[in-house]
């Protein structure tokens, strides 16, 4: 009988990736990382913002968005796929907003009533429009990281990591640029709007952001995953610190070491790198909610040695 877990082989796990299988399995990490810097830097604010949910809705309408920017553009293309995943996450960030204000019904509510329903709908399209719209269930759930070597190359690198990249790096500039409006609207929307920093105009765009995101990440790790990408590095860089540019940075470093992770374990267990990834990144947070249970009983313990102190 086989055992539960794959034969351990040390050189196919560790040393491969890196040698003579580095022209494949590069490329899966440097995207898993690239997925996982650009939804840890977004994520930030969206905890900061506590609407880590509304990630989760939009990634769920995203499906339905891409369904109907194929239906009305008639191909699969990637200004149709932004366009789409665009206006579903406005259309979700809206459908929220207004459940929430014009009725007795809770935040909470108005995010499980609206991405439930969305995602419904994307799936009722794809099942309906199944042959034409050439969206696969499981990309949908888990995502195709083990495909990007069968994807076209541009400039000799595969188009989503090309893609994906440019993503990083918009997202990376637009906080730099936009770093006090984000930082204070996140933290008291009021006292922006006293100080003409128009929170709402930033909420849109933020959301806007995350809409563009999750659509270039769909494709390599799926709706469903794609919403632990968005939480996991922002929650475990928040529990290390207080400070936004501190947390930015272990937000990336985190997003390092679980594309790394994840690569290692998804070929120790033989199991989707997605998956993988999002497991090894909660690892890591279990590692820093540890060591900020031991840093907050070492303050307690000082402080409490200080009050006996005569």
């Amino acid at each position: 009988m086989d055992g539960l877990l794959p034969p351990f082989d040390a050189h196919r796990i560790f040393i491969a990736p890196w040698t003579t299988d580095i022209a494949t399995y590069g490329w899966m990490a440097l995207m898993a990382f690239l997925v996982t810097a650009a939804c840890g830097l977004v994520g930030n604010y969206l905890i900061l913002r506590r609407m880590a949910l509304v990630g989760d809705a939009i990634s769920h309408s995203v499906l339905p968005g891409l369904a109907v920017a194929f239906l009305i553009s008639g191909k699969l293309t990637l200004p149709a796929m932004l366009a789409g995943a665009l206006g579903a996450g406005l259309l979700t960030t809206f459908l929220i907003e207004f459940l929430h204000t014009r009725s007795r019904i809770k935040a909470d509510a108005a995010i499980g009533i609206t991405f439930c329903s969305l995602f419904a709908l994307g799936v009722v399209l794809i099942n309906v429009f199944a042959s034409k719209v050439h969206l696969d269930a499981e990309c949908v759930l888990y995502g195709e990281l083990s495909n990007l070597t069968l994807a076209e190359f541009s400039l000799g690198i595969p188009e989503p990591v090309l893609v994906m990249g440019g993503v990083v790096f918009s997202v990376a500039v637009l906080i730099v640029v936009f770093y006090k409006e984000l930082l204070i609207t996140s933290f008291d929307a009021l006292l922006a709007g006293s100080q003409g920093f128009a929170p709402g105009k930033m909420h849109l765009a933020l959301m806007a952001v995350l809409s563009i995101v999750i659509v270039a990440a769909f494709e390599s790790v799926g709706a469903i995953l794609v919403i632990a990408m968005l939480i996991l590095p922002g929650a475990t860089a928040q529990l290390l610190s207080t400070r936004l540019p501190i947390c930015l940075a272990l937000s990336l470093l985190h997003a390092s070491l679980s594309a790394i992770g994840g690569l290692h374990l998804s070929l120790m267990l033989g199991c989707p790198m997605a998956a993988a990834v999002v497991v090894a990144g909660t690892l890591l947070f279990g590692f820093a909610w540890m060591a900020s249970l031991l840093k907050t009983r070492a303050g307690f313990e000082a402080s409490m040695a200080a009050e006996a102190t005569p």
